[in-house]
């Protein structure tokens, strides 16, 4: 994997941790009806990695996306930060999170964390939550 310039060393190792992790929930994976595997880790707030894959269902729009399953674990472990982000698919090239797990992710991580979007070779693109959602759509907390 190459390391980007703003990546220091400690940067690289936590990187290399959520890629492990990716790929093994990826291989968990339910996708009988896609076949695309995905897999995303989640570094929390309390420094713990949190897993998820994808599960599709046949009634397509109950699919869960590997980036939510992955915070959803986090949120259920009782942490509510995320520092750091990775997703892995099948594809040659980086996998970039669909909308719907960009909005969650940019609930629970300040616009500068980053998101590596690797493909199956292991090559990443990386942003920010900010580049990836520039216009946050936020409600203020506590109000209904």
């Amino acid at each position: 994997m190459k390391r980007t310039k703003r990546e220091s060393p400690a940067t690289g190792e936590r990187k290399r941790e959520l890629l492990a992790a990716a790929r093994k929930a990826r291989r968990s994976a339910y996708a009988p009806y896609s076949r695309f595997h995905v897999g995303a880790a989640v570094l929390g707030g309390d420094g713990r990695v949190y897993a998820g894959c994808n599960v599709e269902n046949a009634s397509f729009g109950l699919t869960c996306c590997a980036e939510r399953n992955a915070v959803f674990a986090m949120i259920a472990a009782g942490e509510r930060r995320v520092r750091e982000v990775l997703v892995i698919g099948g594809s040659d090239g980086p996998l970039p999170p669909c909308g719907a797990c960009r909005q969650v992710l940019a609930e629970f991580a300040a616009p500068d964390v980053r998101v590596h979007m690797c493909g199956a070779s292991g090559a990443c693109r990386t942003a920010t939550v900010g580049e990836l959602v520039p216009y946050i759509f936020r409600l203020k907390k506590g109000r209904t």
